[in-house]
């Protein structure tokens, strides 16, 4: 004999295991913006909708990543200083005594911060002059 269970009723706020969308966000685009985003959208598979919802998510999220990105990028400064100034003497046959390797050390920590948002600014400024790329 078979038994039947009922099907537990959907949440009249889920769709297909999400929450349902219901706020509107709009914009407004040129021409060439326009071809630009439905191009984007066709080759990815999307309509121009659904790719504008997932690159806004994508870089709101990244946004909010922000505080992390900036603190690895003055960790990767930081070790390129390093690195350069002691592959420098390196190269050039000298040998680092610990005092020096310490100073190494303390002007890598005092700088690191200010040649990494130099790096993050430098970076912003390019990508302002290609929008599009």
């Amino acid at each position: 004999m078979t038994t039947i269970h009922p099907m537990p009723e959907r949440d009249a706020d889920k769709l297909r295991g999400r929450d349902r969308r219901s706020h509107n966000l709009s914009t407004k685009l040129t021409h060439d913006e326009e071809i630009l985003i439905e191009g984007a959208a066709s080759a990815s598979g999307k309509t121009p909708s659904e790719w504008a919802r997932d690159a806004l998510l994508r870089e709101a999220k990244s946004s909010s990543d922000l505080i992390g990105a900036e603190a690895l990028m003055t960790e990767i400064v930081g070790l390129q200083l390093f690195l350069t100034d002691v592959l420098q003497a390196v190269a050039c046959g000298e040998q680092m005594t610990p005092s020096q390797y310490e100073e190494l050390m303390r002007r890598v920590k005092a700088n690191k911060h200010h040649a990494a948002r130099a790096v993050i600014m430098q970076h912003g400024a390019e990508k302002k002059e290609q929008p599009y790329a």
